[in-house]
């Protein structure tokens, strides 16, 4: 099992509780969705700014980032109940 180094404390893995490593997973995973999103949104505004060439890019850029929000609110409220 892999270790995280937590403010110069080394933790195991399979040190933590099952449920304890799910809860750190999910949210690394909603932090991780939502980074790529908010990347994705500000591309599609530096294109439609004119700071990045725009190939029909900022609605497709937006269009991810909705996607990815979605499934990560959906995949939060399943693990929720």
């Amino acid at each position: 099992m892999p270790t995280v180094n937590a403010r110069n404390r080394t933790i195991r893995g399979d040190t933590l509780p099952d449920d304890l490593q799910l809860a750190l997973a999910e949210q690394a995973l909603l932090r991780a969705a939502e980074a790529i999103a908010g990347q994705a949104e500000c591309l599609a505004t530096e294109m439609e700014s004119g700071a990045l060439a725009d190939e029909g890019g900022p609605d497709a850029l937006r269009l991810l980032a909705a996607i990815i929000r979605a499934m990560s609110r959906e995949r939060s409220d399943v693990h929720r109940h």
